[in-house]
């Protein structure tokens, strides 16, 4: 009997080395994709003019804004506070980290097929049975206490491939989470630039309605002393009408806009923190893009995608596996006896082991579908996967375009509110001496007023770029 054993458990060594080896289906093999030398919209050379960026200074061809961490690229204080609170309580970021726990349970669901399952157990029964016939009544206890082991030999790689894709899955879910956690950092200071840029407009706003009230006051009592007419008052009292309706306007987007930011931080509306005005948070004239191929390895979504591709790929070989023989190993051993004080004796010893093959011989076809089925799912990930980069060095020409274009904006935008504010004065000395009407003076004032809420906008829009430059290269996830 022990020799028997002994052979069994060699038969049973060797299958598992013959086995380890094998795995239908095919190997990863990242794909070939159409990298492009460098991003559209770049500029040809990007020097940094902040102490920030005297990394980049030193490598200025493969530094990247993207490798830069959130709170190095936003210094304002209440800024970084906003976005640690987001990422600590945001609904989004929270789902995602339990989706990683979800396929954390599944790789470990999964990886468990690979090894045996053991049991034990124990009964104890008393059986009593009447005078039948010539047979007399008997009572009989009986206790037993068995160990049982169950393997399914993985010959072919069947559990490996889908251990393999589980795995897949769970960095595709890790990845996602990134991806989660740079869009909030993006999402939260883009909210709150706007929200600075709507500060600015109101203060705006509030100032230019107080100096035309001041100047109402005057053309009103010049009118009183028959120093000018009733139409001079009406044009000067438009001048006042048009700035105090911005007023409410902006406040009610204001409110608005701290709604907004609160719900990205997980709490109910509120008021919102101030730091640094608009005019006052650093960036840099242009920003290092860095190496186009580094983008595929720094944009969470690419690496969602490529995890999502692996998975598929590693399917193929689980869908591949059914069309070979399926092998289980199975045994039993334990005691068993009447009398339960001679439970653990030799004689109560018993044992079982065996072994079962199963070949599929007609499916109707089900294998073979199945394997289409994996392979055509294979091929769809793939094109997502080309599409999703794709997608990314669009988004990066976009973000670097815009910002250097909302830069040469915001530069023309400023010596046209010169321009503007210089012929506002002009026409206020002129009006003061008699030489033109209130018309010209109306007519100035209202593009000098335009053109610095179009400033405000401009500058806002300029910051807003250079947080979609950092969210297209990939930043914004590191911690």
């Amino acid at each position: 009997m022990p020799r028997r054993i002994s052979a069994s458990l060699s038969i049973l060594l060797l299958s598992v080395v013959v086995g380890a080896g094998c795995a239908v289906g095919p190997n990863y093999k990242r794909p070939t994709v159409d990298v492009p030398g460098m991003y559209r919209g770049a500029a040809a050379e990007t020097p940094p003019s902040s102490e920030r960026n005297a990394t980049a200074l030193a490598h200025p061809k493969t530094a990247s804004l993207g490798d830069e961490k959130w709170w190095e690229v936003f210094q304002d204080q209440e800024l970084q506070t906003l976005i640690r609170t987001a990422l600590k309580n945001n609904y989004d970021v929270r789902i995602a980290a339990t989706r990683v726990l979800e396929a954390q349970g599944q790789l470990g669901i999964t990886r468990a097929d690979q090894y045996p399952s053991l049991a034990v157990g124990s009964a104890i029964a008393d059986q009593r049975s009447p005078a039948i016939g010539p047979i007399p009544a008997y009572e009989v206890s009986l206790g037993q206490v068995t160990a049982s082991a169950a393997w399914n030999l993985d010959f072919w790689g069947r559990y490996r491939r889908a251990t393999e894709a589980a795995r897949a899955n769970l960095l595709a879910n890790q990845w996602a989470q990134k991806e989660v956690m740079a869009t909030l950092v993006a999402n939260v200071a883009t909210a709150y630039f706007q929200l600075r840029q709507l500060d600015l407009e109101l203060e705006i706003s509030k100032r230019t309605l107080g100096s035309r009230s001041e100047s109402l006051k005057l053309t009103q009592t010049l009118e009183q002393h028959g120093l000018s007419s009733l139409l001079d008052v009406r044009q000067s009292e438009q001048l006042v009408y048009t700035a105090a309706e911005e007023v409410p306007d902006f406040e009610k987007q204001i409110a608005q806009q701290e709604n907004a930011i609160s719900i990205l931080l997980g709490k109910n509306p509120g008021d919102v923190p101030r730091g640094w005005k608009l005019t006052e948070q650093p960036h840099a004239p242009e920003v290092p893009a860095g190496l186009t191929s580094s983008l595929l390895e720094r944009r969470p979504d690419i690496r969602e995608s490529e995890q999502n591709l692996i998975a598929a790929n590693a399917q193929i070989g689980v869908a591949r596996s059914a069309y070979f023989p399926q092998i289980s190993l199975t045994g039993t051993a334990g005691f068993e006896t009447p009398a339960l004080t001679g439970l653990f004796t030799g004689p109560a010893g018993l044992w079982n082991f065996g072994a079962s093959l199963t070949q599929p011989i007609f499916e109707g076809g089900r294998i073979k579908s199945n394997v289409r089925f994996s392979e055509a799912q294979r091929e769809q990930f793939l094109l997502t996967y080309q599409q999703t980069i794709q997608g990314a060095f669009r988004d990066v020409s976009n973000a670097l375009v815009a910002y250097r274009k909302n830069r040469e904006f915001t530069i023309q935008q400023q010596q046209l509110l010169n321009s503007a504010q210089d012929a506002a004065r002009l026409s206020e000395v002129r009006f003061k001496a008699g030489t033109t009407d209130y018309l010209e003076v109306l007519t100035n004032e209202t593009n000098a007023f335009n053109a610095e809420l179009g400033l405000a906008q401009a500058q806002g829009n300029e910051l807003i770029a250079l947080v979609q430059v950092y969210q297209a290269l990939g930043g914004g996830w590191q911690q």
